[in-house]
């Protein structure tokens, strides 16, 4: 398989989540030498066609694999790893975080000498949200940076079965499909609502599919949907909408949208006398959320792959270097780039190699994982699979929604 430039299209556009893309068909790395170079995108023409296949992984910290750790053996130069973010725009808050993340990671690694005498040169370009500014920084990272793998892009249209796009494609976070249909059945087992209305982003493919969740984990547990609206990206006034939504008296309101309009959403909600508990996906794993939403995100809802408060040791030694380092919190993105900079890692000191095929082998491997997102395997589809978690917002910040 090989990455087009259609295919960039696709990734681009709209998920959280952060991807590793890596060169199945290029010559193998020495262990002593940089990566071997591949060469940039080209169409598919059938199984025999071109030499770039993805990969996908995400962020943790050291952890343990099926196998103990190998040892790094004869590595040494550097070896070089892209990513590809959203760093300006609406959903910038996201990128900056996961290249903080990725920065933190990559720094890390290097001065433990992790990889003995190799090192990690890391390279993030913008892809500003944007599909053809993304085709445009993929094809540089492949044909001038000639990077070996490729963390990210923030944002990609598909939710779920983005893997199915190869075999080098792995995932280390958590699709909605994961935690939407659990956050629902916490918020049925506590507060037991029986009707709820929905708001969506119709313009945005993550936030459409993160609809089709809510409603049919709504059906499956039993609550009406009395009513469902949408806006489009840009949009910034939705009293119309909300005032609609508050007609319903619905118990429960659910939104599906990313935190540039998220935030406003939350504000107007209340000001047009919306009063019922919030739900929200994905989008709303920002702490931005209660620090520019205030007093109208207290007592927010929502299904995450993290907690802040965990009491894991990595994630706690994670929180304290993130925040010693960006005098911030670190947020769930973050943390998810954190454990893919290290599963990256891990998999290059497994395999003794640079060569993306080897990687791509030993990412596929990576059983009981323990990072800041917890005990992390991939599954037989290059899927994550550890727990999530259901937060809710008190007294502006996130607390585990018990």
């Amino acid at each position: 398989m090989t990455i087009t430039r259609s295919f960039c299209g696709l990734v681009l556009s709209a998920i959280l989540t952060l991807f590793v893309m890596l060169a199945s068909g290029a010559a193998p790395a020495s262990p002593t030498a940089a990566p071997t170079p591949f060469g940039a995108p080209s169409p598919i023409s059938g199984p025999s066609a071109p030499t770039v296949s993805p990969t996908v992984a995400s962020a943790t910290s050291p952890a343990s694999t099926t196998a103990p750790a190998k040892s790094a053996g004869n590595l040494t130069g550097e070896i070089k790893i892209g990513a590809l973010e959203t760093l300006t725009g609406d959903n910038s808050s996201y990128g900056i975080s996961i290249k903080n993340a990725l920065d933190l990671g990559t720094s890390e690694i290097n001065q433990s000498k992790f990889l003995g005498n190799a090192t990690i040169n890391l390279t993030v370009l913008d892809g500003k949200g944007d599909k053809q500014e993304g085709i445009s920084v993929m094809n540089r990272l492949i044909s001038q940076d000639k990077v070996v793998g490729v963390m990210g892009p923030t944002l990609s249209n598909t939710a779920n079965g983005i893997t199915d796009m190869g075999n080098f494609i792995f995932r280390d976070s958590l699709p909605e499909a994961g935690v939407i249909p659990g956050t629902i059945d916490a918020v049925k087992a506590k507060l037991n609502p029986k009707k709820a209305a929905i708001i969506y982003e119709v313009t945005n493919e993550f936030t459409k599919s993160a609809y089709d969740v809510f409603e049919s984990s709504l059906t499956k547990d039993g609550i009406q949907i009395t009513d469902t609206e949408t806006y489009n990206h840009g949009d910034s006034d939705f009293r119309t909408q909300l005032t609609k939504i508050k007609a319903t008296n619905p118990d429960i309101v659910v939104v599906s949208a990313l935190i540039g309009e998220a935030i406003p959403i939350l504000q107007q909600a209340r000001e047009v006398g919306i009063t019922q508990p919030i739900v929200g996906g994905n989008g709303f794993n920002n702490p931005n959320i209660y620090k520019q939403g205030g007093q109208a995100a207290e007592g927010v809802i929502l299904g995450s792959a993290w907690f802040i408060g965990s009491k894991n040791p990595k994630s706690q030694a994670f929180v304290a270097a993130y925040q010693k380092e960006y005098n911030t919190d670190p947020d769930q993105f973050s943390a998810q780039a954190f454990d893919g900079m290290y599963l990256m890692a891990t998999a290059i000191k497994n395999a003794g190699s640079a060569d993306p095929k080897a990687i791509r082998d030993a990412l596929a491997n990576i059983r009981n994982y323990d990072g800041v997102l917890g005990n992390f395997s991939f599954d037989a589809h290059r899927d994550p699979v550890h727990q999530p978690v259901v937060l809710i917002v008190k007294a502006g910040k996130f607390e585990l929604f018990q």
